[in-house]
């Protein structure tokens, strides 16, 4: 998205997340609402620390490579083996001291979470990144990192699907072993992929997989 309307964030590569506290009491959903307190419960106890009697906030746990890059691949090892390296970005506010932030534009929001964070903490507040759309992309690209989110400015905050937030991808164009695929029911299926000779992970993609071809895949 270019023109002056929109604010560019990096996009994470980790699992979207929100932290309710409320009354003391902290709880971490996922995207599809279950709740995975347990599984972050350094983070849950960082929450606590904020100085705010209730708040909902959105953003993305990701865990850092020997680069300081969200590594997805090793995301789910450190959930369960070093949950202490996790960081939730905080890029969001839906809620604070019992009022409903919704429907404040996007800066305004984004402006107060700033505000509630510190700075040496393991939440950490998710910055716009200055410049040109294209350029940001560039450097964005360069840097080995998974994208961009662009956000309109003055947008509210609505759930689900929205023109407000749109996301571009960096990719890498390559041809790839396939170490296997990961598929559910009603879902898209992952394709898991290594560099040629080596097995070592590179990455993973979305693939139409039709019945034809989840046989030849399962053989």
């Amino acid at each position: 998205p270019q023109g002056d309307g929109w604010t560019h964030e990096v996009k994470f590569d980790g699992y979207r997340s929100q932290i309710i506290i409320d009354a003391g009491r902290v709880r971490v959903f996922t995207r599809r609402g279950l709740d995975w307190t347990s599984k972050y419960r350094d983070l849950a106890a960082t929450a606590k620390t904020l100085d705010v009697e209730n708040a909902i906030i959105d953003g993305e746990i990701i865990v850092l490579n020997d680069k300081g890059l969200s590594d997805f691949a090793e995301l789910r090892k450190a959930i369960t083996r070093r949950q202490h390296d996790l960081y939730f970005v905080a890029f969001d506010l839906l809620h604070l001291n019992g009022h409903d932030l919704r429907d404040m534009a996007m800066e305004q929001r984004r402006e107060i979470l700033e505000g509630i964070i510190p700075l040496d903490i393991r939440i950490q507040f998710s910055q716009a990144l200055p410049g040109e759309a294209n350029a940001i992309y560039h450097l964005v690209d360069q840097a080995g990192l998974e994208g961009m989110v662009s956000k309109r400015i003055g947008s509210r905050y609505v759930s689900g699907p929205t023109t407000n937030w749109l996301k571009t991808k960096c990719y890498t164009v390559g041809e790839f072993e396939l170490l296997g695929v990961e598929w559910e029911q009603g879902k898209s299926a992952f394709a898991l992929m290594a560099d040629p000779g080596t097995r070592k992970y590179a990455g993973s993609a979305f693939v139409s997989v039709n019945r034809e071809m989840r046989e030849r895949l399962w053989k």
